[in-house]
């Protein structure tokens, strides 16, 4: 079975890039953030994927983890940016090169308070169902 991983993680970070209304609460969707880089901002998380095969078609499902990351006093900044996050990706169309029957949903996400008082932070993770074209 031909992993995911980088397929995967190019149509996340694109489709996220493209929502207007998420790109318009935070400053950049990064994999890697820049060092000049303000929050609020959403990163890259791990993906990890196990082997779902199903009769004759060879298919994975996948945990992509994203995270929040805001400056603001209180959770409501991160809590409307993972709002944005669901909007561009629960139960959403997602293209993934090389693979067919992609379906995306919210699994759980969890508030952090950050080491740093003056950082809040959500990790959500989406759950996520492909079929090998």
């Amino acid at each position: 079975m031909t992993a995911a991983l980088w397929p995967l993680q190019q149509a996340v970070v694109q489709k996220l890039r493209a929502h207007a209304p998420l790109m318009a609460l935070v400053t950049g969707v990064y994999d890697e953030v820049p060092e000049q880089a303000t929050h609020p901002y959403v990163t890259l998380g791990s993906i990890s994927e196990n082997v779902d095969d199903a009769h004759n078609q060879r298919g994975l499902e996948a945990t992509v983890v994203l995270h929040v990351w805001s400056k603001y006093r209180g959770f409501k900044e991160a809590a409307d940016i993972l709002s944005a996050l669901d909007a561009a990706l629960d139960r959403q169309p997602l293209t993934v090169a090389g693979f067919t029957d992609v379906s995306v949903a919210h699994q759980a996400h969890t508030q952090v308070r950050d080491p740093d008082p003056a950082i809040r932070h959500i990790n959500v993770s989406y759950r996520v169902w492909l079929t090998k074209s």
